[in-house]
Formats: structure tokens, C-alpha cells, sequence
């Protein structure tokens, strides 16, 4: 069907759902069965799609080795881990991938490139949330901080001693 107004017949599509035919000036397309329907139906689902699994890939995680295994087919998950298991790569010697995560007692944070801070008092690895060292108990005190920011005139008056640094 084509889709468009009076005045631009080659813009917009109708819906191809059955109940729908709605004129849609921004149609989506299935990438499974080429139809072409609108914001309501474009998901498989809302438009009953038959071939919704044919660009799909399905895996299952073995508990043993943690590698993925690509599932064939109709394939369940106990019959593509059992044909992994049989196959010879699955090797439980492997050593198993654990994240780091924050040493804070009730912290589950994961530690990535982009969350973690080490502490300058006792080299510990921590997440940004708990990156001072009072929030971590960190066990050095010879290093003392504090957000309030009065170790700041501690800092000055070390400063003015010092004869060649003049401190305003």
C-alpha cells in the first residue's frame, strides 16, 4: 500500500498490522520479516512476528570454565552445556574472573578504571564514595584529612615557617 497525503503521496507509510493501517510519516521496518509498521507495532511482539528469532544469538554461561557457549538451534541450556562439557574445552583449572570490588565492609561497589581512587595514607584500593579516609577507617593516622577543610591552616602556618614560601 502506498502511503503518503494528496499533496505528497510518496511521504509516510501505512501500518502493515492488520487492525492498524495507520499512515506513519516515520515507519519502522521489521529486521526480521521487512514489514513495515508504526511506533505501536514495531516491536515482534505488537506485530505477532513469525521469524523474530532468525537474527538472534543465544548463549549459555558454563558454571565450570564461566565461558560462553553459543546454543544451536532450538537448543536448551542443559544440552548445549552438556555438548561443552563433552567437547574437552572446558577446563576448571582455568582461573576464575573476579572483580575487584571496595574493601568497605557493606560496599558491593565493582571497581572499574573509572570508580576507584587509591588512598595516599595506605594504598588502598576504594570506590569514589568512600575515597577519604575517614569514610574507609584508614589505618594510617599519620596522615590526617578531613572535609571540613582545617588541616588547610595547618598547611599555611607550616608554609610561613619556611623562609623562601610566603604564604597570603
Amino acid at each position: 500500500m502506498i502511503g503518503g497525503t494528496e499533496a505528497f503521496p510518496e511521504l509516510g507509510q501505512h501500518c502493515e498490522h492488520d487492525d492498524c493501517n495507520q499512515l506513519d510519516f516515520l515507519p519502522f521496518t521489521c529486521n526480521a520479516c521487512r514489514k513495515v509498521f508504526c511506533l505501536e507495532h514495531r516491536t515482534y511482539k505488537a506485530h505477532g512476528c513469525t521469524r523474530e528469532d532468525a537474527g538472534s544469538r543465544t548463549v549459555a554461561v558454563c558454571e565450570i570454565c564461566l565461558e560462553s557457549i553459543e546454543k544451536e538451534g532450538g537448543e536448551d541450556d542443559g544440552a548445549t552445556l552438556h555438548r561443552h562439557a563433552k567437547s574437552g574445552t572446558c577446563d576448571a583449572s582455568k582461573p576464575r574472573k573476579t572483580r575487584e570490588r571496595c574493601p568497605v565492609p557493606r560496599c558491593k561497589e565493582v571497581l572499574t578504571f573509572s570508580n576507584q581512587n587509591t588512598c595516599k595514607a595506605c594504598n588502598l584500593k576504594i570506590c569514589l564514595k568512600h575515597r577519604f579516609p575517614s569514610d574507609h577507617d584508614c589505618r594510617m593516622t599519620k596522615f590526617t584529612y578531613s572535609r571540613s577543610g582545617l588541616d588547610c591552616r595547618d598547611k599555611k602556618k607550616s608554609l610561613a615557617s619556611h623562609p623562601s614560601i610566603k604564604a597570603y
